[in-house]
């Protein structure tokens, strides 16, 4: 089985879609993704997954099922160089969580004290709830840290959806905190991340990522990959994020 995690195009949030470049990221994703004999699809409530999603959903002439769960994983929190405003769970400063062990542990990053006030490790358990709810729906069923297979098969199943979420269904299937991930990977706008399921011994599955943040309908094109989700290579570099 094949899982597709897809983050939206180069977004505009203002008006929660996508900017000119993210509509041409798009059109190459759906090239791409076109050739794929998916199974379903899934997508993010949110207006720029459902956007890029749709140029994908008009060649293939089929229609994606909206989920909930996959919207952005959005809690806000107090951080701690902000400590009176609120800020997005998952975007920290490397010197205020790095010195927390907590946050290397898969079964503890939700503990410290900014993301216990903000309920962090309930929307998690919801979010990776509803994603084992639905592979058992396709043969494979969550039993303890490994997926009982009932029904194998090699399909592939793809989700349009966002950076931060798929970093929390990834810490799921692969056992690595969330944590790491956001703050050591970066999947640019129409990235496409592959996670297989292995099989080793008969009915015993674990995922595994094939490819992360695979942008090479991009590349194909001559369309140079968006800024999004990135911050600045060198702190005073014109043009790029800083905070």
């Amino acid at each position: 089985m094949k899982l597709l995690f897809i983050r939206h195009g180069d977004p505009d949030y203002s008006v929660d879609s996508l900017t000119e470049k993210g509509w041409r990221e798009a059109a190459y994703l759906a090239e791409r993704l076109a050739r794929i004999d998916a199974r379903a699809y899934y997508v993010s409530p949110l207006g720029r997954a459902k956007d890029t999603a749709s140029l994908t959903m008009k060649a293939v002439g089929k229609t994606a099922v909206e989920c909930e769960w996959l919207r952005e994983f959005a809690p806000r929190i107090h951080r701690p160089d902000t400590p009176d405003g609120m800020q997005i769970a998952w975007d920290w400063l490397p010197q205020d969580w790095l010195g927390e062990e907590r946050f290397f542990d898969h079964r503890r990053w939700y503990e410290p004290q900014a993301f216990a006030e903000a309920k962090v490790q309930a929307e998690y358990q919801w979010v990776t709830s509803q994603l084992d709810l639905l592979l058992a729906g396709y043969g494979y069923r969550r039993e303890g840290d490994f997926y009982r297979v009932e029904q194998p098969n090699n399909d592939t199943i793809l989700f349009f959806c966002h950076f931060g979420v798929t970093c929390v269904l990834l810490g799921h299937l692969l056992h690595v905190s969330p944590m790491v991930l956001w703050h050591g990977f970066c999947a640019a706008p129409t990235s496409v991340t592959t996670v297989i399921t292995e099989e080793r011994r008969k009915g015993i599955a674990s995922f595994r990522v094939n490819a992360f943040g695979d942008i090479s309908h991009l590349y194909a094109k001559g369309e140079p990959p968006a800024f999004a989700a990135r911050f600045c290579e060198c702190y005073d570099n014109e043009g790029e994020r800083r905070d």
